[in-house]
């Protein structure tokens, strides 16, 4: 019996945007420098983990989906000030 394993793409993409939103209050720039960063390579991750999912059966959705979210998060949260002032 084969186990099926989950979408790898999808995993990196919610451990980066968890990291992600993680740092991003860091003060002087170095939250918006990291945070935003890391950000943008986890949306990245997530798009290409929601389309991998499709032909996976569906496999990984939810993970990117929540990264999804923790990228919106670390933007909003860098649109309000975070990671720029202390």
């Amino acid at each position: 019996m084969q186990t099926k394993r989950s979408n790898p793409w999808a995993w990196w993409a919610f451990w980066i945007g968890l990291v992600g939103l993680v740092l991003m209050p860091i003060p002087l720039f170095v939250g918006l420098i990291l945070g935003g960063g890391l950000a943008s390579i986890a949306a990245i991750l997530a798009i290409i983990a929601l389309f991998k999912s499709r032909h996976a059966g569906g496999r990984g959705i939810a993970p990117a989906v929540v990264a999804g979210v923790f990228v919106l998060l670390t933007y909003g949260g860098i649109s309000i000030g975070g990671g720029t002032i202390w």
